[in-house]
């Protein structure tokens, strides 16, 4: 990924892009890592009574809420990622693990993935599924967090739901989808001109909205650190709220155990922006 690293990502050719957001193919155990998410999960929900609530018709339709038992308390709802045409919310119940032992409600939002879904359908849904949350469990705070391109929802959150969420926290996000246009990814997304402009947050920095927290490893790509360096650093320009962090020595995928752990620093930093 040097090249990626040494010239912009307007001088790479198309295979050369596609590599330098390759998360997967940069992380040689990554399918064992998500694999192990997959495990964790299913113990968590096995020892853990939650509530799923379907903000729509369709199978992907739907939030898993795990309650941690104080009334009122602030809520943390996570976005899953996979380039918004993989995985499930079932596959990270464990991301609860954190924010649940810190005082937090957590919801598991799911959506449905691309190319069934467009990515203006999909951060409709998430949308949706906010404002499901905010109207049925009624918390004291709502902060909406997320990976890759969970990461990327959440963040687009800020200014599209910016009246339903009190904060957003971007974990290894994506916030700007004009290089993700020119890769292989985008012959699933078939992102148009419009949303390219439209659902990029760097593009939709909101004044009045709400803080947002963005925080990513310091081993990934090269591409993935510029972009969360880039959306900060626009963010800060226009004295918008919000704090930079790097988990140091971590790819993409490890940075998560950051959010497993009660004393990692996303999952701090969730309370944080939750007031606790």
């Amino acid at each position: 990924m040097a090249a990626a690293d040494a010239v912009h990502w307007r001088d790479l050719d198309r295979a050369a892009l596609t590599r330098a957001y390759d998360n997967s193919g940069a992380v040689r155990d990554s399918a064992a890592l998500v694999a192990g998410w997959r495990a964790r999960s299913t113990a968590f929900r096995e020892g853990k009574a939650g509530q799923t609530l379907a903000y729509g018709p369709g199978p992907r339709q739907a939030v898993d809420l795990y309650r941690c038992g104080a009334a009122g308390a602030p809520c943390l709802a996570f976005i899953h990622g996979g380039y918004w045409q993989r995985n499930a919310r079932e596959d990270f119940t464990c991301m609860a693990e954190g924010p649940h032992a810190l005082g937090l409600d957590v919801a598991l939002i799911g959506y449905t993935l691309a190319p069934e879904a467009s990515l203006t359908r999909i951060s409709e849904e998430v949308g949706a599924a906010l404002r499901l949350l905010r109207q049925k469990i009624g918390p004291s705070r709502l902060v909406v967090a997320g990976w890759s391109a969970g990461g990327h929802l959440a963040a687009l959150m800020a200014t599209l739901a910016a009246d339903t969420v009190d904060a957003a926290l971007a974990v290894s996000g994506i916030f700007d989808l004009e290089p993700i246009a020119g890769t292989a990814l985008n012959d699933a997304l078939r992102l148009t001109d419009g949303e390219v402009a439209e659902l990029s947050p760097i593009h939709r920095l909101a004044p009045d909205g709400p803080p947002v927290s963005v925080i990513y490893g310091g081993a990934e790509l090269p591409e993935l650190c510029r972009q969360s360096e880039d959306y900060h650093a626009a963010r800060r320009a226009l004295g918008l709220a919000g704090d930079l962090h790097v988990v140091p020595g971590v790819d993409h995928f490890r940075v998560l155990d950051a959010l497993i752990a009660p004393d990692g620093p996303i999952a701090r930093e969730g309370a944080r922006l939750a007031g606790l």
